[in-house]
């Protein structure tokens, strides 16, 4: 035999011992999962397979060390497979923020625009009219970019008073230009306010109130941001007295939004609970664990 006959040799038992190594892991986690009751369905249906092909006491021998195999280590190596699972949804979870979280920014840096555009449009009008209300808007404004820009860049990152500071920076503007139609009122305790809290949800929420409830009503309303403590648990609820709250219509893709980036956040630990008063308008209250 030659040096290339013995080189297709070696191959040959490498690749026959790595194959039997793969077979062997594979057959060892399977005994690690599988249950009791199955596994000696198996073990009997095997020997009796056995018994009709002749294979005498291997079978046998073969159910004997699966079953030490399974006493001894099964449990160990089950764990382990749990622990591997755990981790690697861990990893999921966690890149699902990670992309969650870069839609966000990437769908905030595509409003925001839209929102300057109009608030600069606005300050434009107003210097040629009311030149002190105007210099009040452009306040508003540098407000509003304060709390805005630092959450961009922490990428869904923030505190539960940056987000109500954002929020009324956004209400004083549009306040500005809905004039008498527009009330609101924000109240939230001093200790809630440097809990952590997700970016841009009661600002989704807020703004929502006014597109779809305020609006619309020919004379305008009043929005109420309430902050506090719950069993467990930090709620915000935005209340506005405009047209209701149709509950059989889709969220739309702010709500469902919110709703998606609360399960990748929290899992079933948080949650938006929309309901309509019997007084008229929409109430939507986020429920988000406190975790301080």
């Amino acid at each position: 035999m030659d040096a290339g006959d013995k080189n297709k040799v070696l191959l040959f038992m490498l690749d026959v011992a790595e194959t039997g190594k793969e077979f062997w892991w594979k057959f060892f986690d399977w005994l690690a999962v599988i249950s009791w009751s199955y596994l000696v369905f198996v073990s009997v249906l095997a020997m009796i397979i056995g018994g009709i092909l002749g294979l005498g006491s291997l079978l046998p021998l073969l159910v004997f060390a699966s079953i030490m195999i399974k006493s001894l280590a099964g449990g160990k190596r089950r764990a382990e497979i749990a622990a591997s699972d755990a981790s690697t949804r861990a990893d999921v979870e966690a890149l699902e923020r990670r992309v969650l979280e870069a839609e966000m920014a990437t769908l905030q840096a595509q409003i925001e625009p839209h929102f300057l555009f109009n608030t600069l449009a606005l300050i434009g009008q107003l210097i040629e009219t009311d030149p002190h209300q105007a210099s009040i808007v452009h306040t508003h404004l540098i407000k509003y970019l304060r709390a805005a820009l630092p959450q961009i860049r922490e990428q869904g990152g923030g505190k539960l008073g940056q987000q109500l500071a954002l929020s009324r920076a956004y209400l004083n503007i549009m306040q500005a230009r809905m004039q008498e139609r527009l009330t609101y009122q924000i109240e939230c305790p001093a200790a809630l306010e440097h809990v952590a809290f997700p970016s841009m949800m009661i600002q989704t929420l807020v703004e929502n109130a006014i597109k779809h409830g305020l609006e619309p009503k020919t004379d305008g309303g009043h929005i109420s941001i309430l902050a506090r403590q719950g069993e467990g648990e930090i709620q915000v609820e935005v209340y506005d007295n405009g047209i209701g709250f149709d509950l059989h219509a889709d969220d739309g893709i702010g709500l469902s939004n919110i709703r998606e980036r609360l399960k990748v956040l929290y899992g079933v630990k948080a949650s938006l609970v929309i309901e309509v008063p019997k007084t008229g308008g929409a109430k939507l209250t986020l429920h988000i664990p406190d975790f301080q």
